[in-house]
């Protein structure tokens, strides 16, 4: 190995190094062709309910996504998008991606199942990069932000088996009142983990 070969390894690592950083995604490494790296462990299962469009288990109309506390402040599922929530031929609707998008930023910030926080989208841009496939696993990963209070800031990505970027999105997000959520009846609701 030649000192140049070792020295471009060195600044290349550490340019990732400083694009995760700046990024503010912690213990996630992505390179700058947004390649995500990082195997995922799924085993911390979060709750669903029973008639949420995207996580309702129950909903024979929704995606029933089931997503995993990866890290303090992170979600994760994947997921395989059937034929029916195309749009174009092969392709996932661009409502569909939103969806997915919105519930993993949201739930982000969810952390103890026993007393979730419960949050509403306020905004979210979203920049389709690719095409979204159905039929191929997807990963959709969730991120928290920054946490002002009663409104926080949330990241999500969805990524395809290679672990390119597809679609990602930015999100305002403001708590549920209080006197809102202390009125929800979890039970019927459904909203517990399902093994």
């Amino acid at each position: 190995m030649t000192i140049t070969h070792h020295l471009n390894c060195v600044l290349v690592g550490y340019a990732l190094w400083i694009f995760a950083r700046v990024d503010g995604r912690p213990g996630c490494i992505i390179n700058p062709t947004y390649k995500y790296i990082r195997s995922i462990k799924l085993s911390n299962l979060q709750p669903n309910s029973h008639h949420c469009f995207v996580c309702g288990l129950k909903n024979p109309f929704g995606l029933q996504l089931r997503f995993y506390n990866t890290t303090p402040g992170e979600v994760c599922v994947e997921y395989t998008v059937p034929d029916h929530y195309q749009g174009y031929p092969g392709v996932v609707h661009g409502g569909v991606v939103a969806a997915m998008l919105d519930e993993a930023a949201g739930r982000a910030f969810m952390g103890d199942p026993e007393a979730p926080r419960f949050m509403y989208t306020a905004r979210m841009e979203i920049r389709y990069r690719k095409n979204v496939p159905i039929g191929q696993q997807l990963k959709v990963i969730g991120q928290a932000g920054k946490n002002k209070g009663r409104t926080a800031t949330a990241t999500s990505r969805i990524f395809n088996p290679e672990g390119e970027l597809l679609a990602e999105a930015e999100v305002l997000l403001v708590d549920v009142p209080a006197e809102v959520v202390d009125k929800v009846d979890y039970e019927a609701l459904g909203w517990k983990v399902y093994e």
